[in-house]
């Protein structure tokens, strides 16, 4: 007896992805289904990177599939595509990247570079084509975290090609100057350097550039929310109420200009003794949780205190790169994965639909 499309969906709206909510019917992430009497074929096109994932979904829609009375064999391929979503209105995309995520934190000393570098080297490790871009000028620390030295390459003297570290691309003010140089610059000067750094590189084919914000809320924040087209912001912070405090602020300025709050990463939820293992919250608990409710957005996950990821950033190796198996670089990756579909619930970007319109005095 012929398997019938109807009873093929009918398992299919019954398999919810796990990281999306949502089955892969009304996801739309079913294509080319095709049935061949008894034999089933299809396959599923999921919206964020996934490569740690991928073997596990293919195999739970094959194990449904295969429960179907007299079915025979059963093919199913899952694969990832990223695509733009929208940003500010009035904000053009940059060309060769397709969505920009803003890592942002209301305080310095939270983690927060640390986090950007690995969150984009766990995208990176799930199949995405990635980019980092340092916009703290005054102080970047990209270059020592990926462990980058030299200077990047200009093909015409205007652009520059990004540099390379562990499957990366990265730019960073601090390629262009000496290490201990300080940037005795105003404001302006700053969010010029930032607009140059952006836009004169080469990116290629970028699927996430993940942008290093300087903290604070001041001129840089302000030209990324109005210049850059921002696809959703990630905010870091800590346990303790000031950096809470402060954090909020962090969140509050991006939501007053229009730009979607991906999410709360929380660093330093737990102190890990390097000795014995102990954790215990020496900067209290819950405060990332807490924030989330408070401002309804998700808390994409927590990162405890653990030596091993200021040993690793200041080595220029960072965590997911260095210990790939390990279990921090585990609660990367999941953040990682999380926050891809925080962005693939997001409205598509539709602007490259429609033609460019041009009104000339004839």
């Amino acid at each position: 007896m012929a398997i019938t499309e109807q009873q093929v969906q009918s398992v299919l709206v019954e398999i919810v992805d796990p990281y999306t909510g949502r089955d892969y019917v009304s996801g739309n992430e079913v294509r080319n289904l095709r049935i061949d009497g008894e034999d089933i074929s299809l396959d599923i096109v999921l919206g964020y990177p996934a490569k740690g994932v991928i073997e596990d979904v293919r195999r739970r829609v094959a194990e449904r599939l295969g429960t179907l009375p007299g079915s025979g064999s059963v093919r199913v391929d899952v694969t990832s595509k990223i695509v733009p979503h929208s940003v500010q209105r009035g904000v053009k995309l940059i060309p060769g990247v397709k969505n920009i995520v803003a890592v942002a934190s209301g305080k310095g000393g939270v983690g927060k570079s640390a986090t950007a570098v690995n969150l984009a080297l766990a995208l990176a490790a799930e199949g995405a084509s990635v980019g980092i871009l340092d916009a703290d000028i005054y102080g970047p620390s990209q270059p020592q975290m990926l462990g980058i030295s030299g200077r990047p390459e200009s093909p015409d003297g205007k652009s520059m090609e990004p540099m390379r570290a562990h499957g990366i691309q990265a730019m960073s003010i601090g390629f262009l100057i000496d290490a201990e140089t300080p940037m005795v610059w105003r404001g302006p000067m700053v969010t010029q350097a930032l607009q140059q750094l952006l836009n004169d590189t080469r990116w290629q084919d970028v699927d996430y550039l993940v942008v290093d914000m300087p903290p604070g809320t001041g001129d840089t924040q302000l030209t990324l929310a109005q210049k850059v087209p921002v696809t959703g912001a990630v905010i870091v912070t800590t346990p303790q109420d000031i950096a809470l405090l402060d954090a909020r602020k962090g969140l509050r300025m991006f939501q007053k200009v229009g730009i979607p709050i991906l999410g709360i990463v929380e660093n330093m939820s737990m102190h890990v003794c390097s000795r014995c293992g102990h954790e215990e919250p020496v900067f209290g608990q819950g405060g990332g949780a807490a924030m989330s409710r408070d401002y309804e957005v998700e808390l994409l996950g927590s990162l405890p205190l653990d030596i091993g990821i200021r040993e690793h950033a200041d080595a220029g190796v960072p965590t997911v790169a260095a210990d790939p198996g390990g279990r921090i670089a585990g609660i990367y990756r999941s953040i990682a994965r999380r926050l891809a579909v925080r962005i693939d619930t997001l409205s598509l970007d539709h602007s490259a639909l429609f033609a460019d319109i041009v009104i000339q005095d004839t």
